[in-house]
């Protein structure tokens, strides 16, 4: 595999684990009651992933020079 394909490869699985933090969260949210500790950990690793995925994005993207 080509360097683009493997960063292809990772960002599909970080978008996959990005939305699935989604369901995770929600769902820990609506059971009452709650555990505020784990779902702040969630949020946090979401938002991880979503500075990753931004990383490999920037990466894929070509430069444009204005």
């Amino acid at each position: 595999m080509t360097e683009r394909e493997l960063l292809e490869t990772k960002l599909i699985e970080l978008k996959t684990e990005h939305r699935d933090m989604d369901d995770v969260i929600e769902r820990l949210s609506a059971a009452l009651p709650f555990d505020q500790l784990q779902v702040q950990r969630m949020k946090k690793r979401k938002l991880q992933l979503k500075d990753q995925i931004s990383k490999i994005e920037g990466q894929l993207l070509p430069d444009i020079i204005a």
